[in-house]
């Protein structure tokens, strides 16, 4: 086939012009009679035609390999099979006598074949899409795993970013009620994925049965909730490549932070410095734009939203209660009872009916175990013998005049001196460390070591003065009038009386 285009045109020009023929254009450009029929029928060369193919070895294996390709979208991703894997199966379970490249070849065409293609989507003003993402961070010398909760606006392009020590429901509650408070409003509508903290059950391709906690989200700030349908992570695209932004560009390099606080203050100033940039396709820089998201936005409730979890559970013989894989103490009279626990991502809260018995800073390791030495000062009032060896007293430093005290008492008092110094620390109960510190140091002071006179003591120092009678504020009682009082009288009965 002649491929000189130069050429082409010139045989063409010539002939179809009259200034030689056919038969002279054949000799003079020595190509055959046919190759002339077609330059002159083409204005280009038309290239070569395959007109007859000869069968391939691997066309009767072609539908195993489909299938093959199939199922593998039904499993995780590293568990799907390879080229290689798919040439040793075919060779192995059916038969294939034919070479491993054509085989490869097969697959790649199939594979870009069937590879998914997905449709642009419109989203108006006040909508908004959430995520959890992950990211590595040098939390006080070690480098630790955060959990990214991650909320987009996309028509403003607006993000959120906070990091939690993990994903789970309360740092998904929290999340939302930071994000609302950076944003100023209650996007309309929010797209999730079909994650348990929100999804209890799947029962259609939109609807879902939500969780406790999300209906509670749901209802205190009236947002309507669209769920993607499952494995089709395209529904809520923004979010995820705004998350691989944010981890891009906010958390590179890896930052080292003293605590979570610090690091989502910094997220925080990120997320608001990204608001001046103008992204590609947008008509004006984000801060413009999420002007409009905000005119769509539901406004805050004014009530506070209470980001916590409950869940219920019973305090053991040691008067600990067991959550998310650590144990936290409540004071011994409440051992074998039920316990509703308020879990945040700060602190634990521990309930008995309607009375808060006990508070804990959380913690989010496992299998800790976290005492309150004032919870077990009871027991040991009546047991002063396990004072020393007592487990919740191990880390506890009280103040050197504790220590003090207990040696008086126990010199004065022998035996009885350890339950008595118990009795003083048990006002903890009822006042803080540094009220009953100084009550204990003005009682050693004067001399007066008992637990009756500590509490004398301490009760005399927290006692409020009296303000004098004011008639301001009252002008009823300004119209009332007293006589004074003639003292004569009283005189003269105590005259008569000598």
């Amino acid at each position: 086939m002649f491929k000189d285009m130069e050429k082409w045109i010139e045989i063409r020009r010539r002939v179809l012009n009259g200034e030689i023929s056919k038969r002279a254009a054949c000799q003079e450009y020595d190509i055959h009679w046919d190759t002339l029929q077609k330059i002159l029928t083409h204005t280009e060369p038309p290239g070569y035609r395959l007109t007859k193919r000869r069968p391939s070895k691997l066309e009767p294996f072609l539908p195993v390999i489909e299938e093959i390709l199939k199922s593998d979208r039904q499993v995780h991703r590293k568990q799907r099979h390879t080229a290689r894997r798919i040439f040793e199966r075919l060779r192995e379970e059916h038969g294939y006598d034919g070479g491993e490249t054509i085989v490869k070849n097969a697959i790649r065409g199939l594979r870009q074949k069937n590879r998914e293609v997905f449709l642009p989507l419109s989203h108006p003003p006040g909508e908004a899409q959430v995520d959890f993402g992950f990211a590595d961070v040098w939390l006080n010398g070690e480098l630790t795993k955060v959990a990214l909760f991650v909320m987009t606006l996309p028509y403003s392009d607006a993000i959120y970013v906070q990091a939690f020590p993990r994903e789970c429901t309360e740092a998904f509650l929290e999340g939302h009620v930071r994000v609302f408070a950076f944003f100023g409003g209650v996007p309309v509508r929010i797209s999730y994925d079909n994650s348990k903290i929100a999804v209890a059950q799947i029962v259609g391709n939109r609807e879902r049965n939500v969780t406790h906690e999300f209906q509670r989200l749901r209802s205190h700030f009236l947002f309507t909730d669209h769920f993607c349908l499952v494995r089709r992570p395209n529904e809520k695209g923004h979010v995820e490549r705004l998350l691989d932004y944010a981890r891009s560009n906010f958390l590179v390099p890896v930052p080292r932070v003293v605590s979570l606080e610090t690091l989502n203050g910094q997220l925080e100033e990120c997320c608001r410095a990204d608001l001046v940039r103008q992204p590609r396709g947008k008509s004006a820089p984000k801060q413009e734009l999420l002007r409009e998201d905000q005119s769509a936005f539901r406004p805050l409730p004014q009530q506070r939203f209470e980001a916590c979890r409950l869940q219920q559970a019973h305090a053991d013989s040691l008067s600990q209660v067991r959550f998310d894989r650590n144990s936290y103490s409540v004071p011994t009279k409440y051992a074998y009872r039920q316990i509703t626990i308020v879990a945040t991502v700060e602190e634990v809260r521990l309930v008995s009916g309607d009375q808060l018995v006990a508070r804990h800073p959380r913690h989010w390791g496992q299998e800790q175990f976290f005492f309150d030495p004032v919870h077990y000062l009871a027991l040991l009032e009546r047991k002063p013998g396990g004072f020393d060896h007592a487990r919740p007293l191990e880390d506890w430093e009280p103040p050197v005049c504790f220590g003090i005290l207990r040696r008086r008492l126990e010199a004065e008092l022998g035996g009885m001196g350890t339950r008595e110094f118990i009795k003083v620390l048990r006002q903890l109960e009822r006042h803080s460390l540094t009220a009953l510190k100084h009550a204990v140091q003005h009682g050693l002071e004067i001399g007066a070591t008992s637990a009756d006179a500590i509490r004398l003591i301490l009760e005399y120092q927290q006692e409020q003065p009296v303000d004098l009678f004011c008639l301001e504020g009252r002008p009823h009682l300004k119209l009332v009038r007293v006589a004074q009082t003639n003292v004569a009288a009283y005189q003269a009965l105590i005259g008569g009386g000598t």
